[in-house]
């Protein structure tokens, strides 16, 4: 056969071994900042089935409230997960940050703790209550306070009151303010500590369902957040980031061990809307 006629006869299977030989397609990839505990267990769960949609994820752990912000807003992080959207708001309005949320996840109720007594009314006058030292868990932490009946706001102060904003305080509690992750550490040196029940099961550091009291679902808009660049938060490899993460069953299953099998101390918000 001439060589041309043979070439010719070859080039379909040519064309077919070029074609099989190519490599799928790049997988997209995402680099995700995290907190211990049920942030980075839970972003854990779901590598697996964001790689099975083609997306490889990276992760980068920290252990404070500040840098991960900073890495997604200088571009170092496609996303970070650890904060609810008063925080996000806040910190934005301090800092100039430009972010955004692209999703929601799950809302971890708070409590408030003690290992000395058994009942809020118990906590003796001039105890101690430990309380979360940034402006908006520190609010949150007083309005659960408030609810219980050991304090009084001002009318209308909402989720961003101080220390400052309290107007009656019967039983002169004494404040000590820390870290919202140190505040598990600390809960056997006070009367009464704001607690996170992820951070409590992380630490082991007590049951957390002995909490004295607990906030709940009125409380959604702490909920945690996916947060980006302001302008990706329609990105179409994040919200399909989001649409597994929130379909995933290891995922649901990590948070639920996270927060040790009890449905009272969180809410997959995904289901309500």
């Amino acid at each position: 056969m001439p060589l041309n006629r043979r070439l010719l006869a070859l080039a379909p299977l040519l064309a077919f071994s070029a074609l099989t030989a190519m490599p799928a397609h790049a997988a997209e990839k995402l680099r995700i900042g995290v907190l211990p505990g049920v942030y980075a267990d839970a972003i854990a769960a779901v590598i697996p089935d964001a790689k099975a949609q083609g997306i490889d994820i990276t992760v980068t752990e920290f252990t404070d409230w500040t840098t991960p912000n900073v890495a997604v807003d200088s571009g170092d992080l496609d996303l970070n997960f650890f904060q609810h959207q008063p925080f996000l708001d806040n910190a934005i309005q301090k800092n100039g940050f430009k972010l955004a949320s692209a999703g929601t996840s799950f809302l971890s109720n708070i409590g408030l703790y003690s290992l000395k007594h058994k009942a809020i009314n118990d906590i003796p006058v001039g105890g101690k209550v430990g309380l979360a030292n940034d402006p908006v868990n520190q609010g949150r932490g007083l309005l659960l306070l408030q609810k219980a009946g050991l304090i009084t706001l001002k009318p209308g102060v909402g989720f961003l009151g101080t220390l400052d904003d309290i107007v009656q305080n019967p039983k002169k509690l004494k404040f000590v303010e820390v870290e919202g992750p140190q505040l598990a550490r600390i809960t056997g040196d006070v009367d009464l500590a704001q607690g996170y029940p992820h951070f409590i099961v992380a630490s082991k550091a007590f049951d957390p369902s002995s909490g004295l009291a607990y906030s709940g679902i009125e409380d959604a808009r702490f909920a945690i957040q996916f947060v980006t660049k302001a302008n990706r938060t329609k990105d179409a490899v994040i919200q399909k980031f989001v649409k597994v993460f929130q379909n995933s069953a290891g995922v649901k299953a990590a948070i639920d061990k996270a927060f040790a099998g009890d449905k009272r101390l969180y809410v997959l918000t995904w289901t309500q809307q």
